[in-house]
């Protein structure tokens, strides 16, 4: 019998592994206005996707505290298709939240929004 439900859990957890959202996972943001970047890590949240702060890197790379860390960076974001994902990203060096355009390809996350018309490129993410 334990045996039977072990087999259970495992099919059952590698099948969730399975249909895990491409953009899942953490990503190395491009340096901001202030010279900072960030770990920002993706995961479900409802049923959209969510990226979390998790890390801050300041100008020389080396790691540094940040009040932003555990904040939410993107929410609201669900897929489009073609690897595009629309939703929300807070700016922090702008404090400012935008309508957000992510364009996934392999490996990298073209990022991009707008907030009342004014239009921002937010660089390009690479997966860490």
């Amino acid at each position: 019998m334990n045996k039977i439900l072990l087999t259970l859990a495992a099919t059952v957890g590698f099948a969730g592994a399975a249909f895990a959202d491409p953009l899942e996972g953490n990503w190395r943001t491009p340096t901001d206005d202030n010279g900072n970047s960030g770990i920002v890590q993706v995961a479900p949240c409802g049923a959209a996707l969510c990226g979390t702060l998790i890390q801050a890197f300041d100008g020389s790379g080396a790691q540094m505290a940040s009040p932003n860390i555990g904040r939410q960076i993107i929410f609201d974001t669900t897929p489009n298709g073609g690897g595009e994902y629309r939703g929300q990203v807070w700016s922090p060096d702008r404090d400012k939240t935008y309508n957000s355009r992510l364009q996934l390809n392999g490996n990298t996350l073209s990022v991009s929004g707008c907030v009342l018309g004014i239009c921002r490129d937010g660089g390009t993410w690479t997966r860490n």
